[in-house]
């Protein structure tokens, strides 16, 4: 195909039945030049790839309001005195394939139960991604935990497995990969690491719900599994969260200590209060509103893989774009977000910013997600605080400071760009409108310089 004389319909043809291919060094080749039957940028005045709107979030389901109402008029709204979070618990166990969930009040607190029950507590280290919401970071800073990063892989946007193990010493007590974006992390290497290291493995699934690894749900594969329902999330409940696991001690320590640290299953009665503990539950509502958006949960799950799947394979072969990858042991990714890596030395140096903004006012709303959160404020606040200062010598945290560089998640924080996953509820028609307003700024790359 000519690069002088490529269209817009020829490129995404050709692109869609594969006939593009990146050269052999893996570069990405050069189509089209600067506006050539483009049509002039929206955010220059000219007319949008796209002005219908897309779907909202969450959705609601009227069906469920009398099961709501039900349960307001009862009065019975917190767990001691209802049966809807239990019927929730039950439900959801039986989608992950586990014997256990523990629901919560968020997916915060599921990590914060989870980690006190695994025993990982002050002075301990716990490996973890450095692309990830700020909720990784802060259960292990809450806990007196160092979070122990090891560099993302750019190509997966997940932790890499080869990174892991050079972070290991004699204070690390567990990994924590997140399966961030509803990507499944590589879940055999992890745990083949932590097997050999005598590590816990705890599963930040808290954007992965119905994401599979080998045909088995993220959030089952370690010791515990923890998820979210915030209002963005996939399964929404305003606020709420989940463990998972298969060890029935585990589960009934993780519920006695949710539960203000009162006896539950196996956790025996000494006294009215037997451990320590808080209170992490959830409200009866929420449960309610839970089990009426798992309805929808297994066809949407369906709908965005398939899009997003119907998504790479327009925009694959574009110039400077590059989607993400899965590892070859994902069965199932459940995109809370649609990711990919922007190079901007494909359209002449235009920073990323601009490519968002163009993107924006052609009808694809988007975002360039994580920074470097590892250089966030909150690290040297929680390491100047009294607690760490008394828990960890000078020297270790010169050392932790000295060690805080992570190239690869530098450079993808710099380079990626988000879809919602709300964008993929719709349909292949809808993803060519994203295909075309990219293939559109790339073609007037020139003129945004």
């Amino acid at each position: 195909m000519d690069e002088n004389s490529v269209t817009r319909r020829q490129f995404l043809t050709a692109a869609s039945a594969g006939a593009i291919a990146s050269v052999a060094s893996g570069a990405i080749p050069a189509y089209g030049k600067a506006g050539k039957k483009a049509g002039k940028l929206a955010i220059l005045g000219g007319q949008p790839v796209r002005t219908k709107s897309w779907p909202s979030w969450p959705i609601w389901d009227r069906s469920a309001e009398e099961s709501i109402l039900s349960v307001l008029r009862s009065g019975n709204w917190y767990r001691g005195r209802g049966t809807k979070v239990s019927e929730f618990e039950q439900a959801y166990a039986k989608l992950m394939g586990t014997r256990r969930c523990l629901a919560t009040a968020s997916g915060t607190t599921a990590l914060l139960v989870a980690l006190h029950i695994l025993g990982i507590d002050a002075g301990d280290e716990v490996i973890v991604s450095p692309y990830t919401f700020i909720a990784t970071y802060n259960v292990l800073f809450l806990s007196k935990v160092l979070p122990v990063f090891a560099d993302t892989d750019p190509e997966t946007f997940q932790i890499n497995p080869d990174k892991i193990e050079e972070r290991i010493n004699e204070n690390t007590k567990a990994i924590m990969p997140v399966h961030i974006l509803g990507l499944p992390a590589n879940m055999d290497r992890i745990n083949a690491i932590a097997q050999k290291h005598n590590l816990l493995v705890i599963e930040d699934a808290c954007q992965a719900w119905l994401a599979e690894w080998k045909g088995k749900k993220c959030g089952t594969l370690g010791d515990l599994g923890c998820f979210s329902f915030q209002n963005s999330k996939h399964l929404p409940a305003g606020e709420g969260g989940a463990i998972v696991g298969n060890d029935e001690e585990i589960m009934d320590r993780c519920y006695s200590f949710h539960n203000c640290g009162r006896p539950y299953g196996k956790v025996k009665r000494t006294s009215s209060y037997p451990v320590r503990g808080s209170n992490r539950r959830m409200q009866e509502f929420q449960a309610v509103i839970l089990m009426s958006q798992m309805k929808r949960l297994e066809k949407d799950t369906q709908t965005r893989g398939e899009n997003a799947h119907y998504l790479t394979s327009k925009i694959k072969d574009i110039p400077g774009i590059m989607p993400h990858k899965l590892y070859e042991g994902v069965t199932r990714a459940a995109y809370h977000l649609y990711p990919f890596r922007y190079k901007k030395e494909h359209f002449n140096n235009i920073p990323r910013s601009k490519l968002l903004a163009a993107l924006g006012a052609e009808g694809i709303p988007c975002s360039g997600g994580y920074g470097p959160q590892n250089k966030d404020g909150l690290v040297e606040d929680a390491l100047n605080s009294k607690g760490y200062k008394r828990l960890y010598s000078e020297a270790r945290l010169k050392r932790y400071r000295r060690d805080n560089h992570y190239p690869d998640n530098d450079q993808l924080c710099q380079e990626a760009v988000w879809l919602s996953q709300r964008l993929l509820l719709t349909t292949k028609k809808d993803m060519d409108d994203i295909a075309n307003a990219i293939l559109k700024i790339y073609e007037n790359r020139g003129k945004l310089a």
